[in-house]
């Protein structure tokens, strides 16, 4: 595989819905999770703690999570979101990032459980070999879960670049207690998302889908 650069990598980075059942090789793994621990954070604390969840587990995980939502058990997220109204602008962007994809699944606007069923999909990983859940402990505020977004981004690229496709998802931090009980971990340990990756099925509609970004003018302004 020829090198990529870092352009083309962030470029060519995207959320990707179907996964072929296929494992990565764990020398694989240890590379871009080896290149994702050089992120930057504040004062080199480096909060970011990553749990990856392969074979048997990563199933039971699956199985456990279709389960809950299944049962219309509420999420329960160990960092939820303030309730807020956000501008018409950022709605606008959701709703097409939405009809993006439901445009390549031939999913009806209208057509809620067809809707329903594609969102159930992020429960069962996209089919996804590997799923990993970035959390942090207790102790770190805000500031922290800057640094683990930026490791989340250098280890998406760090993917990319090596043939692996990934989807960062907040619903991975919908039901956290499974997430501890499958780790054996402490209650100082907060799930704050996760990300299901491996190898793209380059035959699903969905990963047919392609958004776009808002334009330079739109998100930076220079002054001097």
């Amino acid at each position: 595989m020829s090198q990529m650069s870092l352009e083309e990598a962030v470029r060519s980075r995207r959320s990707v819905r179907g996964f072929l059942n296929q494992p990565v090789p764990q020398d694989v793994l240890n590379k871009i999770f080896d290149i994702a621990r050089w992120s930057p954070s504040g004062t080199n604390m480096q909060p970011w703690q990553t749990y990856v969840a392969s074979g048997s587990l990563r199933d039971r995980l699956r199985a456990q999570m279709m389960e809950r939502v299944q049962s219309k058990v509420p999420p329960s997220q160990d960092h939820k979101e303030p309730k807020r109204n956000i501008g018409q602008v950022y709605k606008d962007r959701r709703r097409e990032c939405a009809a993006v994809l439901y445009r390549a699944m031939d999913i009806e606007w209208d057509d809620k459980p067809a809707r329903a069923s594609a969102s159930f999909r992020n429960f069962e990983l996209f089919d996804a070999p590997h799923v990993a859940f970035l959390c942090m402990d207790e102790g770190f505020g805000l500031g922290s879960a800057w640094d683990v977004g930026m490791y989340a981004q250098t280890l998406m690229l760090a993917m990319t670049a090596n043939g692996l496709a990934s989807c960062a998802q907040g619903t991975m931090g919908h039901h956290p207690d499974l997430v501890r009980e499958a780790f054996g971990l402490g209650d100082e340990v907060k799930v704050l998302f996760g990300i299901s990756f491996g190898y793209e099925d380059t035959s699903m509609k969905v990963n047919e889908a392609h958004t776009e970004r808002a334009s330079l003018e739109d998100t930076v302004t220079f002054k001097s």
